[in-house]
């Protein structure tokens, strides 16, 4: 290897997400990690990979249960006390470019969306599964949409560019579950218990939503070794 190829590799961030597509720090961690990647100086040296991460796995399929409602049973108020509690973060994303409707999302089961974007992966690489990710997310907090409803995830995973054909054969069976519980697997072996959750080159990590500054500033100190 040359001393330039050398250094170039040296400058190589791999970053894997943690996140659940019914978290909304996930959605906006995310927008704010790609905010940070696009100021990096070497943009193109980063890649992201998305990893499953169920904040509740045990949610029954097809339960349609409000959001705010839910909220409001588990932590008092009633639907408003809900929506009262998602006003922080409702703010918060507004200052991220995204807009969430908490008066028609519903709970959802994510377990068949995140086999979906690991069949993304395999399809189109980190590119589509950004981009899976980022239409279930979209659909679950601004569109009221079930994204554990198969007729619901064969559309969006369709919009989003995943071929219909092979959405179809994996909603039909069980394919990716493994994937799936490997990435939940490999959380719980180091610890983790919330989302969003960033591991960079393998060693250097952050949890939270952070700032976009916050997350530029850990890109550059993975690269000279600083964190």
């Amino acid at each position: 290897m040359t001393n330039q190829s050398a250094a170039e590799s040296s400058t190589h961030v791999a970053l894997e997400v943690w996140s659940d597509l019914v978290c909304p720090w996930c959605w906006i961690a995310k927008r704010r990690i790609e905010a940070a990647i696009a100021a990096f100086e070497r943009p193109h040296d980063v890649t992201m990979r998305m990893r499953a991460f169920e904040l509740d796995p045990t949610v029954p399929v097809g339960e349609g249960m409000g959001v705010a409602e839910h909220l409001g049973r588990r932590y008092g108020g009633g639907v408003e006390g809900g929506r009262l509690m998602n006003a922080r973060v409702s703010e918060e994303a507004s200052g991220d470019g995204l807009s969430f409707d908490w008066h028609t999302a519903v709970r959802a089961n994510t377990f068949d969306a995140h086999r979906l974007c690991e069949l993304a992966l395999e399809m189109g690489g980190p590119a589509l599964q950004c981009a899976a990710y980022e239409r279930f997310h979209s659909a679950h907090f601004s569109e009221g949409l079930a994204i554990d409803d198969h007729e619901v995830l064969q559309r969006l995973a369709a919009e989003a560019g995943l071929d219909e054909r092979r959405v179809a054969a994996v909603l039909a069976a069980e394919d990716y579950a493994a994937e799936v519980r490997a990435d939940e697997q490999l959380a719980r072996s180091m610890g983790v218990h919330s989302v969003p959750f960033v591991l960079a080159n393998g060693h250097a990590a952050v949890s939270g939503a952070r700032s976009v500054d916050d997350y530029l500033a850990f890109l550059r100190g993975v690269v000279t070794d600083r964190v």
